[in-house]
């Protein structure tokens, strides 16, 4: 076998820590997944790779799967996380996607929106289903409308010869509020890879 790590013992390790590492964003995951095959290559090209029980142990010298997704996921920031009930899950996403409609409500729609953008970063924050990392990114998202509104409110302010009307503060407000949609996206695609992890491991 001219390639160490496409042993079949190699390719199920590293599919394992694959799915366990799911959390990860995709360049930690990379790198995480050459280094060991690197480390793989140059441990089996001092034995014979056919030699099953060489494979083995170089395998158990490792580390088993999960004990490496932890020490990555540690890395990270914090311990592995753990699927929430898919209700729990919807919940938080609905609160994070709530403020841009809840901008149509007259007088007090965006209060409204700010209101539960941020009931939804306390709720991620809570959440044992993300990383440290995706937990401050959700929250940046989340929270960045109180900065990025009255910005783009200044912005249509100025771009408009008639000032600030209720359209332009409609507008500005959808502007400011569109993070929140993004941090929904990314939150929701990361539930699914832990839930598709869990389920495979």
């Amino acid at each position: 076998m001219n390639n160490p790590t496409e042993h079949p013992l190699v390719r199920a390790h590293l599919d394992a820590v694959d799915r366990y590492t799911a959390p990860l964003p995709a360049e930690r995951r990379r790198e995480l997944l050459a280094d060991l095959r690197e480390h793989v290559e140059i441990a089996l090209a001092e034995c014979d790779p056919a030699d099953e029980n060489a494979v083995r142990q170089v395998l158990d010298r490792l580390g088993s799967p999960r004990r490496i997704a932890d020490a990555a996921l540690a890395e990270e920031g914090g311990t592995r996380p753990e699927p929430e009930t898919g209700r729990r899950t919807n919940l938080t996403l609905l609160l994070a996607v709530l403020p841009m409609p809840l901008l149509l409500v007259p007088a007090i729609g965006p209060v409204l929106a700010l209101i539960t953008a941020v009931v939804a970063a306390i709720r991620v924050a809570k959440s044992v289903q993300w990383t440290r990392r995706e937990k401050r990114q959700a929250a940046l998202l989340l929270l960045s409308p109180i900065l990025l509104t009255p910005v783009a409110a200044a912005v249509v302010a100025v771009a408009s010869t008639s000032g600030l009307s209720p359209a332009g503060v409609l507008t500005a407000c959808a502007i400011g509020f569109c993070p929140t949609l993004v941090a929904a996206l990314r939150l929701s695609r990361s539930a699914a890879r832990l839930r598709t992890a869990t389920l495979a491991g």
